[in-house]
């Protein structure tokens, strides 16, 4: 199998590494932490301006129609970069789901705001109660005339505290973890009815907590039919996995690639420590994982659009349960290679084992994927 890139994914590959080289050392990535927002509303704007933000989306709504392989690159950058800003959230996560259900209006309405940089948008979706359960809603959407009533709350809405619009899972019937009866609603963010509060997650990341109550939209808010959202929700989530899986593999090279040129320079006993064999197994147990990763990212990337949802769900808790592991593993090996520094605040191999340990943990981690692969019976045929 090809697994070369075409002359416009390479021109793309080297655009965003260019970028990201130049303006995201880490240095900059801590004064983007601390600002209001955190992140950086220029490089968002840069990002715009090289495509990124409508890279899935149809060139009639301001994309270029990119796949899961140029998803893929620009992840795999990102994780190396550890960026901070809202591409998951807005692009992958809201755009995907107004890109798959929304209307030919709601798409022209939003989507070309959102690839020029000028419209964030979240996914409220998790609540407390429903830990890796994609049809756990308790949040209700009540009929009211035309439109609805939103009520209940969202727990760890990525970038929500600084999205303009939301698009927010609601159940219109059926019981709490009914998978029929769930709808999608887009709504502005700062509807009445709407309270927000946003905080800082342990991997330097955003994220907030949004209470509805009583808050109005109109039939227009609806994406798709209400009640018929389950498949396109675990569609969009299946398909932003494996671009979290693509940054998993970005993180996990740089923080090899730290480790290794810390080998090479600390020195203990007159010799650097690189030169100790036990370190050395270490270091290529650590090389080992990345390449295990890297391959199940391939793997995820071909299956994100794979129109069967029992084949596709299969293959993305395979590269959930993989990613998992590995990640566990290089940032486990990479911080104690280090010692002391590798757990400062002042040295990046420390950030990049948080950012792997909440990519293994969003949408279930690798024992909840390994386990739900052994219920769906494997990935190989009996």
């Amino acid at each position: 199998m090809d697994f070369g890139l075409s002359e416009e994914q390479r021109l793309l590959k080297d655009s965003i590494e260019r970028l990201l080289a130049d303006r995201y050392d880490f240095e900059a990535r801590k004064q983007f932490m601390q600002s209001a927002e955190g992140w950086s509303r220029e490089l968002w704007q840069q990002y715009a301006g090289l495509g990124l933000l409508g890279l899935p989306f149809e060139e009639k709504h301001g994309g270029f129609g990119g796949g899961p392989v140029e998803i893929m690159i620009v992840m795999e950058a990102f994780g190396r970069a550890l960026a901070l800003e809202p591409f998951v959230a807005t692009v992958l996560l809201g755009g995907g789901l107004l890109r798959r259900a929304g209307s030919d209006a709601q798409k022209a309405a939003v989507l070309p705001k959102v690839a020029g940089g000028d419209l964030l948008l979240a996914f409220a979706h998790a609540e407390r109660q429903s830990r890796y359960d994609l049809g756990d809603v308790l949040t209700a959407a009540k009929r009211d005339g035309a439109g609805y009533v939103l009520e209940g709350a969202k727990s760890l809405v990525l970038h929500g505290d600084s999205a303009h619009q939301l698009v927010v899972s609601a159940r219109v019937s059926g019981s709490r973890k009914d998978r029929e009866g769930i709808g999608l609603f887009l709504v502005d963010a700062k509807a009445e009815g709407i309270s927000r509060r946003g905080y800082r997650t342990n991997d330097g990341q955003r994220a907030a907590e949004i209470a509805f109550e009583g808050v109005k939209v109109g039939a227009d808010a609806a994406l798709g039919e209400p009640g018929r959202a389950f498949p396109v929700i675990e569609r969009v989530v299946h398909e932003t996995i494996a671009a979290l899986a693509a940054e998993a593999v970005g993180a996990m090279t740089a923080m090899h690639e730290m480790t290794v040129d810390y080998l090479r320079t600390r020195k203990q006993f007159g010799v650097p420590i690189g030169s100790f064999q036990v370190l050395q197994h270490k270091a290529v147990d650590m090389l080992v994982a990345i390449e295990q990763a890297r391959s199940i990212m391939f793997y995820g990337t071909m299956m994100a659009e794979e129109p069967d949802a029992e084949t596709r769900r299969k293959a993305l808790s395979a590269v959930k349960a993989q990613i998992g592991r590995s990640g566990h593993t290089v940032g486990q090996i990479g911080t104690q290679l280090t010692g002391g520094i590798g757990v400062t605040m002042e040295y990046k191999g420390g950030h990049y084992f948080k950012r792997l340990a909440m990519i293994d943990t969003m949408f279930g981690d690798a024992d909840h994927h390994l386990a739900a692969l052994a219920r769906m019976g494997g990935l190989a045929e009996t």
